[in-house]
């Protein structure tokens, strides 16, 4: 599992890509969901990100999302990503894998 979720966050993060993203907090499961905040670093502050992923038949689905809302700290940044990642499980469930 712990190599599994390493991988979304590689993915997510474009690891070695100064994107200036990287995973803030543990994976949360949520309805069938898994959540992982990973605030984006921008001029100081954090904005709101993460990735919502689900296994659905054999592959799995996943959807990065980033917000414009900013934070002081990466710690509130993730804080809120995982409230942001729920939000749009429960307005769009599946649909948001397009």
């Amino acid at each position: 599992m712990a190599s599994f979720l390493s991988g979304l966050m590689r993915r997510l993060t474009g690891a070695g890509s100064g994107n200036g993203a990287s995973p803030a907090g543990e994976a949360e499961s949520y309805k069938g969901y898994t959540i992982i905040p990973v605030p984006h670093a921008n001029g100081g502050q954090y904005n709101t990100a993460g990735l919502i992923s689900k296994q659905i038949g054999e592959e799995l689905k996943e959807h990065k999302f980033i917000r414009a809302d900013t934070h002081g700290s990466q710690e509130e940044a993730a804080r809120h990503s995982i409230t942001k990642a729920k939000q749009i499980i429960d307005e769009q469930g599946d649909g948001i894998f397009g």
